[in-house]
């Protein structure tokens, strides 16, 4: 298996499995969660979350994954985190991540996103990772800010019929 399980200091990054249904559909039924993200509508059924499993399950290599963010002193799975579009052939990937609200400003997401770019860099042989972020996602940008990642332009995303400006931030690797 190309993508395992990341451990950090507090956290335990596990990847998505079929177990994770209850957890994966309340997550993206969640309003929080769901205010900033323009690529799909909310869950309505947890049938839909293990749509959204079998979507990061498919055989490798695959270019997005997926982990669950558990903090390891009670193992209450926390959020998301993980890559999409993993081009090889131009050595760069997407970024997401999501958190359950009342984790929030404790330093969880921060964490858990350096262990998935440390991955990321050693073991995917990554020249950059870019994050699509929603200019007013002001929690998000200060995040990704504070990974290193800078601002390098800007794009709409189309959802609903209505058009999102979104910054690109990336980190480059040398």
């Amino acid at each position: 298996m190309f993508y395992n399980n990341i451990e950090t200091d507090r956290l335990l990054l596990k990847n998505i499995d079929s177990g994770d249904s209850e957890f994966i559909f309340s997550q993206f039924s969640d309003v929080d969660i769901n205010k900033y993200l323009f690529d799909a509508e909310p869950l309505t059924d947890i049938s839909e979350a293990d749509g959204v499993i079998e979507f990061y399950l498919k055989p490798e290599p695959r270019p997005q994954h997926r982990w669950i963010v558990i903090r390891k002193a009670d193992g209450v799975k926390m959020g998301t985190c993980g890559f999409h579009c993993w081009s090889i052939e131009d050595s760069k990937v997407e970024i997401g991540y999501d958190l359950k609200k009342e984790f929030w400003g404790n330093g969880y997401m921060y964490e858990a996103l350096k262990g998935i770019i440390e991955f990321a860099e050693y073991s995917m042989e990554l020249k950059e990772i870019n994050a699509c972020i929603y200019t007013e996602n002001h929690k998000s940008i200060s995040l990704a800010e504070k990974l290193g990642f800078v601002l390098t332009g800007s794009k709409y995303e189309i959802f609903r019929g209505e058009k999102y400006l979104h910054s690109i931030y990336s980190l480059n690797f040398k």
